[in-house]
């Protein structure tokens, strides 16, 4: 045996027994003072040999001993805390993963909370306040010559990254800051930072290094979701040293390429995002997408289609300054603005600024553009990807050369022309707007000898970030002589009257401009122009009807389709006749060109031919609503019609002045007679000319007459109610339809509520007090959300038209309906199924209520204009919006026309 390892391993028996028996500080100082000789920091420190056997094999076993001594006695065995230094001297002075894997396993295991939990917290923050992490990856870093041990390399990699979790979990509220991960992590970064300038010194001076358990950390940190508080560390400090130092690239292309794979993606992820540039990714990377796969497929694909990363500015309200930092597609969606591109620039450039990678750029592009002209893609990718794929294809054509571009031309064109006609035949205006863009700039570059493509569209602020992104990367000598070259904006074009009356425009020397000056003719008022169409109009409804149905003539069709609401309200006597058929057409009628608010022309002209001719028009819908071969859009189509053409026959005072829709006569008048330009000027004279002294009310008296809803009421309820309890093929209302059904409860609600002063008001309430108790216990959220949406009260004081408080209902059906107060809720709560229907069955009761003075006929009623007030959440007066003032339902569910958002 030899002696000295003897003498070692003796020397520290002695120290732990004296430790677990001996009460005496003084002896115990003496003892720790002894076995300090092994960690080499004394002036007779111990033999090398001595040191290394203690250090492998006593080190933990001692640590340990140390940490079950820990109490608030025994620290005070010394006094001004010279044992609690000495205690913890072993812990900042020995080998640094002993020690630190000592620590943690200590703090897991103590009791919670207790005096040792937190001493040995406090000295694990001491520990890494004095860079002793450092030392621990150091140690790992050094192994390279002696054995490899996974175990405990693993154990440390889980203890490292993930200290800020255990920490968390074991203190809870007695954290330290220390520990948070927002401190953590950045801290991690420089002692990484640390361990590779060690390594660097090293490898300067001929020693053997190693940087893997610097590689799988930073994966691991990664994977975490701690790419920013690294990598926001790491990457400009690594950006500086990289600059002017061979050594420092090569250490960091190795410390990135000895990444595991289950962690490549999110190193690089957070590389490209922290990147200032693609020649600083390009010197922290190398070539590393050409020795590694798993790399290649993330950065020539994941980045680009699936991981992309551009988060949209918040949406500013209309008008305000920061309105102008993105460009609105559609739904609120919104471009990222340049500002906020540069990782897809960092990436494409770096595969663009070596030779090597420049085959990935071509076939990223190729990719790219096989993506963009997908019809599927183009019909289920949200538009912020499109247009993040689009801007990615600009970005690639900018920095591909023209040899390149032409050697695989035919290849690109086909994808290119594919992809334009996919586009230019989508619905959405961003979508083929898009194509068109990406066509013109694209065409441009790989085929420029063909003809170019141009195309009609407006130039905002998508376009101009499109066309910059195109435009080659500037140089470093002249940074503003590469700079985007395109047309203006119209919105910055000066108007041109303005420019015409602001004096003659100097032309450049030698030009025929002064002999061709035509500044002194005045240029016409083209501001009330109309645009010149080549097919008329109709001027009969029977005529457009025609238009409708058999015409090829697509100008002539959109003619008819904008003119038929105003001949219908002008000729009802014709419509009448042609009422059910022009009811069909309208109802199937699809949009066979691009007509703006296609949609709403179709709804209001149905509405206009359902008011004309109310009781032949709403038979037929709600015939068709549960017919076969109809499309829920369709069905829900007739819900809209029948809700609006309802309020519209119940808004009083119609009778007395007709709508006047469409295009009327320039110089018709509402009044019908024409005034002349001269009295206007004379009257205004005048009323500014008199004074005053008092002034009368000048309000009109409010408009009264008879609800014409009231002999067409039961038209448009009861069929609605007759068969949604039988399933058909393409239709089941109680089945898999919850959207229409929950609808549909919007709709009859919506009725009820237009219908409440007439004499059907009665049969009505009791029909819908049937059909919602039967939904209250519906299985699907949609088909009670509708009840709640379309019936509900908004609140508990129901008032009547004459704003008398109304009288009690029967006791019997006072006993199915709850107390109002438990009906309507302050604020919007998502009800359940028993709830709702209880609130749906005091709604039909309230409804009855109401009704209960209409029973002898039908009531004439004052109309009154009410509108809602947001600041003070109530009704004032205002737009006119029902026959009585709107007490149950408020805007937020009938909507601003009587339509929810169900």
């Amino acid at each position: 045996m030899d002696p000295e390892v003897s003498a070692v391993r003796l020397t520290v028996w002695e120290a732990v027994h004296i430790l677990s028996s001996s009460e005496d500080g003084g002896r115990i100082f003496c003892t720790l003072g002894s076995l300090k000789r092994y960690l080499g920091e004394t002036e007779n420190s111990a033999l090398p040999e001595e040191q290394e056997e203690f250090a492998r094999i006593h080190f933990s076993t001692f640590l340990r001993c140390l940490v079950g001594k820990l109490s608030p006695d025994w620290l005070e065995l010394l006094p001004d805390g010279q044992m609690e230094e000495l205690w913890a001297s072993f812990f900042l002075e020995g080998p640094a993963d002993q020690a630190f894997l000592v620590l943690m396993e200590s703090i897991e295991g103590a009791a919670s909370p207790s005096f040792r939990l937190m001493k040995m917290a406090r000295l694990l923050a001491r520990f890494l306040s004095v860079g002793r992490m450092a030392a621990v990856m150091e140690g790992q870093c050094r192994q390279q010559a002696g054995p490899a041990f996974p175990l405990l390399q693993e154990t440390l990699l889980t203890k490292v990254v993930g200290l800020p979790d255990l920490l968390g979990n074991r203190l809870q509220r007695e954290n330290l800051a220390t520990f948070f991960p927002q401190n953590y992590f950045p801290l991690l970064g420089e002692e990484v930072l640390r361990v590779l300038q060690v390594v660097v010194d090293s490898l300067r001076g001929g020693l053997d290094c190693s940087v893997s358990f610097l590689s799988q950390v930073l994966g691991k940190a990664c994977v975490h979701g701690r790419q920013k508080e690294v990598l926001g560390v790491l990457v400009p400090r690594l950006t500086v040293l990289t600059q002017g130092s061979c050594l420092w690239q090569r250490v960091c292309w190795c410390l990135v390429e000895r990444v595991p794979d289950w962690a490549m993606e999110a190193v690089l992820k957070g590389f490209v995002e922290a990147a200032p540039g693609p020649e600083v990714l390009s010197r922290l990377l190398g070539n590393l997408v050409t020795k590694s796969k798993k790399a290649q497929f993330v950065m020539t694909r994941k980045l680009l289609f699936l991981q992309y990363s551009c988060t949209p500015r918040p949406v500013p309200p209309p008008g305000s300054p920061g309105r102008a930092g993105g460009v609105c597609l559609a739904d609120g969606e919104r471009t990222p603005a340049l500002s906020q591109m540069p990782m897809l620039q960092s990436l494409l450039g770096y595969l663009a600024m070596d030779s090597q990678r420049r085959s990935l750029l071509m076939q990223a592009l190729k990719e790219l553009l096989e993506t963009w002209g997908s019809s599927s893609a183009i019909r289920h990718v949200p538009l912020v990807q499109q247009c993040y794929v689009s801007k990615a294809i600009l970005i690639c054509l900018a920095h591909l050369g023209e040899a390149e571009l032409r050697d695989n031309q035919d290849e690109l064109l086909a994808s290119l022309m594919e992809g334009v006609k996919s586009r230019l035949d989508s619905s959405l205006p961003p979508v083929r707007r898009l194509g068109m863009i990406v066509a013109e700039v694209a065409s441009a570059r790989i085929h420029p000898e063909g003809p170019p493509l141009k195309f009609q569209y407006e130039e905002d602020e998508l376009t101009r970030e499109m066309l910059a992104l195109a435009m080659p990367q500037p140089t470093a000598d002249s940074p503003s002589e590469a700079g985007p070259s395109f047309a203006p904006v119209s919105g910055e074009t000066p108007d041109r009257e303005t420019v015409d009356r602001s004096g003659p425009q100097v032309g450049p020397e030698g030009s025929d401009s002064e002999l061709d000056s035509d500044d002194e003719f005045v240029p016409y008022d083209m501001s009330v122009d109309r645009e010149q169409r080549s097919s008329k109009a109709p001027s009969y409804v029977r005529g457009c009807l025609e238009a409708l149905t058999g015409s090829e003539d697509w100008e002539r069709w959109e003619a008819a389709l904008r003119a038929l609401e105003g001949l219908i309200f002008r000729s009802p006597a014709a419509t009448q006749e042609v009422s059910v058929e022009l009811a069909k057409v309208l109802l199937h009628l699809e949009e066979k060109t691009a007509v703006a608010g296609f949609e709403g022309l179709r709804q209001r002209t149905l509405v206009a031919v359902t008011v004309t001719d109310p009781a032949r028009v709403a038979e037929y819908l709600t015939a068709q609503f549960y017919a076969l071969n109809y499309s829920l859009r369709q069905r829900m189509d007739i819900l809209d019609v029948l809700t609006l053409a309802a309020q519209e026959l119940s808004r009083p005072g119609r009778l007395g002045k007709a709508p006047q829709r469409g295009s009327p006569d320039p110089g018709s008048q509402p009044g019908g007679a024409v005034v002349p330009a001269w009295r206007a000027v004379v009257e205004e004279r005048v009323r500014r000319k008199t004074r005053r002294f008092s002034k009368g009310s000048v309000g009109r008296a409010p408009a009264v007459g008879p609800n014409e809803f009231n002999s067409v009421a039961g038209y448009f309820f009861f069929p609605l109610l007759q068969h949604f309890d039988r399933p058909l093929v393409t239709f089941d209302l109680l089945g898999g339809d919850q959207l229409v059904l929950g609808r549909l409860a919007h709709t009859l609600g919506a009725l009820m509520y237009l219908a409440v002063n007439t004499t059907v008001a009665v049969p009505m309430g009791k029909a819908l007090l049937e059909f919602v108790w039967a939904l209250r216990f519906h299985g699907d959220v949609r088909g009670r959300e509708g009840p709640r949406r379309g019936l509900q009260a908004a609140g508990s004081e129901g008032t009547t038209a004459s704003g008398e408080a109304p009288r009690q209902a029967p006791p019997a059906l006072l006993s199915l309906a709850p107390d109002p107060q438990e009906a309507c809720p302050a604020g919007r709560v998502r009800a359940g199924g028993q709830h709702v229907g209880r609130r749906c069955s005091w709604y039909s009761l309230e409804c009855l209520r109401l009704s209960e003075d209409s029973a002898s006929g039908p009531r004439v009623l004052p109309a009154t204009d009410w509108d809602w007030d947001v600041a003070s959440e109530a009704w004032a007066p205002g737009r006119l919006l029902s026959p009585v003032p709107p007490c149950s339902l408020q805007p937020a569910e009938l909507g601003p026309l009587g339509l929810g958002a169900s």
